[in-house]
């Protein structure tokens, strides 16, 4: 066994996209069990948009990661020595902790992980875990689809994105996803089943949306639900296209996390003519239903309604390097982003 804790370390706040230079890869000491802890070695660790947010000292639904202190990051991991009743060693937790090869929880800040024949570990950090979930709820209870509505889908083809288009097919809606490039455009009708795909690095977006979903007779757009996910001029055109008492699902904005200055807001002038509605949502809120979420995306995995992918990348060392890939224009990957920081784990 190790005795030292390799990690990524806050030490300032970034401003803009100089996040290689707010973070160092340092190695410190193996945390030591107290009364009432385990010490759990982590397992994958979850690269998500949001961990950009956490960097910032800003009022937020979290405390802002804390200078000099491990990044946060979800992770999924294995007991390695508990003195917290009810835990042992070889147990499968995941919880909120950092990116870094061993943490310290209590009881409280995790959850257990089952292990279920036939389902890769790494699929309780992607479409049975907070992506999963997120997705779930976000349109079901936020969006509430109706079959034959028109859902669009930003980010189509990332982790969140590509479960709800698939969520909105099952539930008979029309889905348009949006993303950057022809190839990912592809593969959002050939692997995740989308109805239409806008490639926004090569098309205007809202003229292909008000081709793809022309404007009604009752004055409104073509679309009845948005799952927001980018915001700026996506989020922008899309808006443009809402419909009579449309929907938005407002669950990231991706290209504002970057912004050295505040982004000027969208053009609400059609929210309100047309009666549409914007909610914000956060994934934590749904958490004490996260077993209803599971066992639907469960059933619909293995009725072979529901696909996902995964992109893993290996070593902790990497992790920085990796996270950055998610802010590229277009990305580098489909799915569920994560680090495998133990390379023992499935």
């Amino acid at each position: 066994m190790s005795a030292t804790n390799k990690q990524w370390t806050l030490i300032r706040r970034p401003v803009g996209d100089d996040v290689d230079a707010c973070l160092r890869f340092e190695e410190k000491p193996k945390p030591v069990v107290q009364p009432g802890q385990m010490l759990v070695r982590t397992g994958y660790l979850s690269l998500d948009p949001a961990n950009r947010l956490w960097m910032k000292d800003e009022p937020s639904y979290m405390p802002p990661v804390p200078l000099g202190g491990p990044m946060y990051g979800g992770i999924i991991g294995t007991v390695e020595a508990s003195a917290a009743e009810g835990f042992a060693p070889g147990d499968l937790v995941t919880g909120l902790g950092g990116w870094a090869e061993y943490h310290l929880f209590t009881p409280a800040e995790v959850g257990r992980v089952t292990p279920v024949a036939g389902v890769p570990l790494s699929a309780w950090m992607s479409v049975l875990g907070a992506t999963g979930i997120t997705a779930y709820f976000g349109l079901l209870e936020v969006g509430k689809p109706q079959a034959g509505e028109t859902l669009v889908v930003s980010a189509a083809a990332g982790a969140v994105g590509s479960i709800v288009g698939q969520i909105g097919k099952i539930m008979g809606c029309r889905v348009i996803g949006i993303a950057g490039g022809a190839e990912k455009c592809r593969y959002l009708k050939t692997r995740f089943g989308f109805d239409e795909a806008i490639d926004y690095k090569n098309e205007d977006v809202a003229a292909r949306l008000a081709q793809l979903a022309p404007p009604r007779a009752d004055g409104g757009g073509g679309v009845d639900m948005y799952f927001e996910n980018v915001g700026g001029e996506i989020g922008n055109a899309v808006i443009e296209n809402i419909a009579l008492r449309g929907r938005v699902m407002l669950c990231g904005l991706i290209s504002q996390y970057n912004a050295r200055e505040r982004v000027q807001g969208v053009d609400l002038t059609k929210i309100l003519m047309r009666r549409a509605t914007i909610e914000g949502f956060l994934v934590l809120d749904y958490f004490p239903r996260a077993a209803e979420a599971v066992s639907a995306l469960s059933g619909w995995i293995r009725s072979g309604q529901l696909v996902y992918d995964v992109d893993v990348r290996d070593g902790i060392e990497n992790t920085l390097s990796v996270f950055q890939s998610l802010f590229a224009p277009g990305g580098g990957h489909t799915g569920k982003l994560m680090v495998r920081i133990d390379p023992g784990v499935a």
